[in-house]
C-alpha cells in the first residue's frame, strides 16, 4: 500500500467516533469499517485539553509519523481510522508509541472479526538499548 488517504470531512470523523475504539497510553484509535474495499483512510485530532496549538500540532506530527510507519503494514482496506492524541503522545518513547498503535490496530481488527493484513504488525521485542533499567 502506498499513500493512505486522509479523512477530511466531519461526517467521516463522526462515523469513526460511533464505531470501534481502543485506548492505549499514548493514543486512542477509532476505526470504522466502511463496508467497501477502498484503501484505508486516516484522520488525526488532538483536543484543547492536551495543550496550546503548538503542543497540539506537535502531538499531531507524532501521530502522523507513527501512522506513516505502521498503517501501510497493518491497516485494512475498507476502514477509516482516527488517531486521537493524548497528553502522553508528547512524552511517550517513540518505540512505545508505535507499539501502542500496533496493539490498538490488532485489538480492533480482532474484535471486528479479522486479523491485521501483515504479520509484521506484531510488536517487536524491545531491544536492550531501549530498556532504561538495563
Amino acid at each position: 500500500m502506498s499513500q493512505i488517504e486522509r479523512l477530511r470531512k466531519r461526517r467521516d470523523f463522526l462515523a469513526a467516533a460511533r464505531a470501534s475504539k481502543r485506548a492505549e497510553r499514548g493514543l486512542v484509535l477509532q476505526a470504522n469499517e466502511r463496508g467497501d474495499i477502498a484503501p484505508p483512510r486516516v484522520g488525526f485530532t488532538v483536543t484543547r485539553k492536551v495543550g496550546s496549538s503548538v503542543v497540539r500540532n506537535r502531538a499531531k506530527r507524532r501521530l502522523r509519523a507513527a501512522a506513516a510507519e505502521i498503517l501501510p503494514l497493518a491497516a485494512k482496506d475498507g476502514y477509516d481510522y482516527v488517531l486521537i492524541g493524548r497528553q502522553a503522545t508528547l512524552t511517550r518513547r517513540w518505540s512505545d508509541l508505535l507499539d501502542d498503535l500496533r496493539l490498538a490496530l490488532r485489538t480492533i481488527h480482532a474484535k471486528n472479526g479479522g486479523g491485521t493484513r501483515a504479520s509484521s504488525a506484531a510488536p517487536k521485542p524491545a531491544s536492550p538499548k531501549d530498556d532504561p533499567h538495563g
